[in-house]
């Protein structure tokens, strides 16, 4: 079997777990602050999550409320256009209207003589034909 390590002077066996442990000390304690300074990052990170979660939704909060704003004023535009082209149209219909009407006053008037002229004639005609003689009670049945 083999022994443990060299033998230090004067015959005693050396102590490697002692010269293991100062060797591997300075690594280790490294290691240790690599550990921790992983950890504080992880940590930062998870804070900057959290806070640009939070910046993330005030944003999206902000938008919708900007787009239900623009909608708004579009549903507002598109209404007033609707309003504008509704009351176009009203005032093109009441000018045809209008112009309808005084086609048919022109067309009376023009006819009106003609009229007024037989009506006259007519008139004139019962007047000269005499009594008409009343029905008789044979014609009734």
């Amino acid at each position: 079997m083999a022994s443990p390590g060299r033998a230090a002077p004067g015959g005693v066996p050396a102590d490697r777990s002692a010269e293991l442990r100062a060797e591997l000390a300075p690594p280790l304690a490294l290691l240790e602050q690599a550990e921790a300074d992983a950890q504080s990052v992880r940590e930062r990170a998870d804070d900057a999550v959290v806070a640009r979660l939070h910046e993330a939704q005030v944003l999206a909060e902000e938008i919708v409320a900007e787009a239900r704003e623009e909608a708004r004023r579009a549903r507002e535009l598109a209404a007033e256009r609707s309003l504008r082209a509704a009351e176009a149209e009203a005032t093109e219909l009441r000018a045809e209207a209008e112009r309808e009407a005084a086609a048919v006053r022109d067309r009376a008037r023009s006819r009106m003589p003609a009229l007024a002229e037989r009506a006259l004639a007519l008139v004139v005609e019962d007047i000269t034909a005499g009594p008409v003689p009343p029905p008789s009670p044979e014609a009734g049945s």
